[in-house]
């Protein structure tokens, strides 16, 4: 049987990702009502999508039945949602970020993690097909022990996550120094869609050395660069036996052999393969790294990653492992913000062990 879960704030952009992934998967997820107070809106994701909506949390709950709930609004707005699924104990899956202060993200921990409450983040980098295809290759031990990491793919809190996961970072203590360099680039596509002009307009580059003694993460993005014409996302890992540069993978074998190989996307579908037109899984040398779990479902790798969320949360919520509670979202807010203070101060700025730290 499919999962069934329920979505809170059905009228966001964000929300049409867990729609599609439903309907492209239908044996594994069923959409359980959305919580949209607009009137108008719901009656427009009815008409679109074919499912309920509902005008409160409430009311949604006198009529469906759901493993768990996804909370698709804004930080600020969620806190109030996850204190009231916590009391009725359905599980809850909530954006980034899961609040929007530091001071509100403390609360939750005193207030709902510490007392059991079933809640996950939806985190979604790390579950990129390339950010996995790196984390098994990291985890093969093939590169040695990692030091070091570069990531400009996202920014703040979904950058730090990123860089934890690589370093193997738990809630190490850092000095973090940045800078900010401006100047002007073509304009792109924004959230709002693709550009309609041909203008330049003021760019500012954020950079930022996260150093927890013994590795060293490297903060470096530009606003809009993930989805820019013109920039290009980076991600590199160095281990003490070789690197990840993007695609490219340098190693030293023990037999001083040196290897040159690449991460190489694999897709069905190309030239006479007539199997459909989908990600199978990414490749290495002669190694797997990555192998597609939704395949053959047309989904680009953004709702890969939230997919895997869902696979990931429908498992917690049945009594098993968590994957990214608020603890670890939380401490990537927090890194997120001292990026930001140290860019904008210009002075360096050391992380100080917050309390949902505590014992880890």
């Amino acid at each position: 049987m499919p999962v069934n879960f329920s979505i809170i704030g059905g009228a966001g952009f964000r929300a049409q990702y867990y729609l599609r992934i439903a309907r492209v998967l239908p044996e594994l997820f069923q959409i359980g009502g959305l919580v949209v107070r607009d009137r108008a809106q719901g009656q427009e994701i009815e008409a679109a999508w074919g499912v309920q909506t509902y005008r409160s949390l409430d009311e949604l709950l006198q009529n469906e039945d759901p493993d768990f709930a996804v909370v698709s609004v804004s930080g600020g707005a969620a806190m109030n949602y996850l204190y009231r699924l916590a009391e009725i104990g359905l599980p809850a899956l909530t954006e980034t970020p899961p609040a929007s202060s530091l001071e509100e993200l403390e609360q939750l921990h005193k207030e709902l993690t510490v007392h059991g409450a079933w809640i996950q983040v939806a985190e979604q980098y790390p579950y990129h097909p390339v950010q996995e295809a790196r984390m098994s290759l990291i985890r093969s031990g093939r590169l040695g022990r990692i030091t070091e990491t570069t990531v400009s793919v996202s920014h703040l809190y979904h950058g730090a996550a990123l860089m934890r996961r690589m370093l193997g970072i738990g809630f190490e203590e850092a000095v973090i120094r940045g800078m900010r360099f401006a100047s002007s680039w073509v304009g792109g596509p924004t959230r709002s869609g693709p550009p309609v002009e041909d203008k330049l307009t003021p760019l500012q580059r954020d950079l930022a050395w996260l150093d927890f003694g013994d590795r060293l993460g490297i903060y470096d993005f530009t606003k809009d660069q993930h989805r820019s014409w013109t920039r290009s996302n980076h991600l590199s890992v160095r281990g003490e036996r070789g690197e990840i540069f993007d695609n490219r993978v340098l190693i030293q074998q023990e037999d001083l052999v040196p290897l040159q190989m690449e991460l190489k996307r694999i897709n069905r579908g190309e030239q006479e393969n007539a199997e459909g037109y989908y990600l199978q899984g990414i490749i290495c040398g002669e190694q797997w790294l990555y192998n597609n779990p939704f395949a053959p479902a047309r989904l680009y790798d953004d709702e890969l990653a939230i997919a895997s969320c869902l696979d990931k949360m429908a498992l917690y919520a049945a009594g098993g492992p968590a994957f990214y509670g608020l603890e670890e979202a939380s401490q990537d807010v927090y890194l997120g913000q001292l990026i930001e203070k140290a860019i904008e101060s210009g002075e360096a700025v050391r992380t100080e062990r917050m309390c949902w730290a505590e014992g880890k």
